[in-house]
């Protein structure tokens, strides 16, 4: 099976949380009520050092789809 690259989520015990899972490398979920973002990946010191600036571009990329899935609902 081939996943989308990013997944809308939602919880009942986090009624205000609005989840968004990034399923490629490097793996996450971020919280988009107070950007809180998990990783599903171990890291080292160096890779630490190149994710920090990746991580920005993917959070980035994680709000436009959000920001895209729910104007596509508005639209219908």
């Amino acid at each position: 099976m081939e996943l989308p690259k990013f997944i809308l989520g939602d919880n009942t015990d986090h009624p205000d949380s609005i989840f968004v899972i990034h399923t490629e490398y490097p793996r996450f979920i971020i919280n988009l009520e107070n950007d809180d973002v998990e990783w599903f990946e171990e890291f080292t010191k160096e890779d630490e050092k190149e994710l920090s600036a990746e991580a920005e571009g993917l959070i980035q990329q994680a709000n436009e789809f959000y920001d895209r899935e729910v104007s596509r609902y508005e639209d219908d």
